[in-house]
């Protein structure tokens, strides 16, 4: 397996940690700490209670730089505890975390998670992963399917977090695919998760059982390297899919989110090819594709302006069609044609350049 060991491009340190009174007493919180003092955290204050203070600064920048720097170990609260469905990637929503280190400037996280966008880890790993055992063979989108009844019971790790991006400073994702590769809650469940970063070394050295999907996200070269700031670069991503399929773990890539930009359909086709070469000899591959446009909302918008005041993101909403869904919401997607355009591109693409692929959805 040595040869599958290769140093990550991107790390994301916190400069600081808190850790509630709570968390402070329980078993994984200790592993969290020994591998932040590893990472050479020299700011770890147990706090005296549950409430986390001083997140704030005179300004919204200044708010949101110094939460992106901080992390925090907290007990997860009941509502958290319980698996929530997550159509149309995974039977259920288990959450390591809440919160990313990375810069994206299109964030899925903004306007979602209330207050300065610090990284809260759960410290009650145990609770957590509990509900796993308790929804083993209930869902609906790959429990009981056709096309994914193969992957069992699907438990999605990456709705609120990279859980790959503070692994080193955590060891959450580790323990789960540990004990979800022994079968601690049955043999016929699946853990999967989406990560922009490239340290995989401690992953693929784990006994997974072949029961964990690991989906890198990737997109065109001028989105990500415009929008992604903090996170691994592409060639360095698409290494590190290569490793991970060779460690033999299911695999997948997350296309999104995907814009017509000029010169997009050679920009993605490039980066197809790349993946089809860097998977070209892959023994036993599985590999599937998820496909997700830009969107956003009124509030997620007002978020990401003041975060990224300076940001060339495009969102006008003169230029998209406003979609609703059946509680008054709505987001601003491409106009009909344009999604169909790109729709019937990619899908002839991904047939041709990566016809192992099994396309999951498009959105």
């Amino acid at each position: 397996m040595d040869d599958l060991l290769v140093a990550p491009t991107r790390l994301w340190t916190p400069s600081r940690v808190l850790v509630t009174q709570s968390a402070s007493e329980l078993p994984h919180t200790a592993e969290i700490l020994r591998r932040c003092e590893a990472a050479g955290v020299a700011d770890i204050d147990i706090l005296p209670g549950d409430r986390l203070t001083g997140l704030r600064g005179e300004s919204e920048r200044e708010t949101y730089a110094r939460a992106k720097t901080t992390m925090a170990v907290v007990v997860a609260p009941p509502s958290v505890l319980k698996p929530q469905p997550i159509p149309p990637s995974a039977d259920w929503r288990i959450d390591l975390a809440k919160g990313c280190p990375a810069h994206c400037q299109y964030c899925y996280l903004a306007g979602s998670l209330s207050g300065p966008p610090i990284t809260r880890v759960f410290a009650n790993l145990d609770d957590v992963l509990a509900g796993i055992g308790t929804h083993a063979g209930r869902g609906s989108i790959t429990s009981g399917t056709e096309e994914r009844g193969h992957e069992g019971t699907t438990f999605e790790l990456s709705c609120y977090t990279d859980p790959l991006g503070i692994e080193h400073v955590t060891g959450s994702l580790a323990e789960a695919i540990r004990r979800v590769g022994a079968g601690a809650y049955g043999d016929d469940v699946s853990l999967r998760f989406t990560t922009k970063f490239d340290d995989v070394n401690e992953l693929v050295t784990l006994d997974h059982g072949r029961r964990t999907r690991v989906r890198l996200s990737v997109n065109a070269d001028d989105i990500a390297h415009r929008f992604e700031g903090g996170t691994a670069r592409m060639p360095a991503r698409i290494a590190a899919l290569r490793h991970l399929a060779l460690a033999g773990y299911r695999v997948g890539l997350t296309i999104a989110p995907i814009m017509p930009i000029p010169q997009w359909r050679e920009q993605y086709g490039r980066l197809l090819s790349d993946v089809a070469y860097a998977l070209r000899d892959v023994p036993d591959l599985d590999l599937t594709a998820e496909i997700i446009t830009h969107r956003f909302t009124p509030s997620s918008k007002d978020v990401l302006l003041s975060w990224y005041p300076g940001t060339k993101l495009e969102m006008d909403e003169n230029a998209r069609t406003a979609k609703r869904n059946k509680f008054g919401g709505v987001k601003y997607v491409y106009p009909k044609d344009t999604m169909a355009e790109m729709r019937s591109w990619f899908t002839d693409e991904l047939r041709s350049v990566l016809p192992e692929a099994q396309l999951l959805y498009w959105t």
